[in-house]
């Protein structure tokens, strides 16, 4: 887990590229395969609970409007995006590495590949139940924040 910040969407945008997909939910999600392995790693940028798309822009037009906002260095606290001016901690919460097609691997190796791949440490690493996380945030229609449901099974 990593907390969003400024130098964290850059680093996505500069190492890993555009998202291959955007949700209406405010997730952001890319898949990497890591060299010299058959993993691949599937990081996803979770939303802030309560998320709502800045107005003027669809869910596919956010990721670029923040990168370019950051890159002509915009006031993070205060990024212009589409009809709305937003800080982008109320975007996203925190980026999540994972493998995603049920490849059992140890916590400490996933992170370091990530930060390999990505060119920052996370904040920490471990394991965690994706059902009991998609449950609660399915069980609060979105309100909850999936990084702190994250964060709070990581520190358990």
């Amino acid at each position: 887990m990593w907390a969003v910040s400024p130098p964290l969407v850059l680093a996505l945008d500069e190492r890993l590229g555009p998202p291959v997909d955007s949700y209406v939910n405010g997730s952001q999600t890319w898949l990497t395969d890591v060299p010299g392995t058959d993993l691949t790693l599937e990081w996803r940028l979770h939303p802030v609970g309560g998320y709502t798309a800045p107005r003027g822009l669809s869910h596919y037009d956010v990721w670029e409007a923040v990168v370019g906002a950051l890159s002509a260095g915009e006031d993070p606290g205060a990024l212009r995006l589409g009809e709305e001016t937003r800080p982008l901690d109320r975007l996203w919460d925190g980026l999540e590495c994972y493998a995603p097609f049920g490849d059992d691997v140890e916590p400490q190796t996933l992170a370091s590949a990530a930060t390999d791949l990505l060119g920052v440490a996370p904040d920490a690493a471990g394991l965690v139940d994706h059902d009991r996380v998609a449950d609660e945030w399915e069980r609060s229609r979105g309100a909850a924040s999936i990084v702190a449901l994250l964060r709070a099974q990581l520190s358990a």
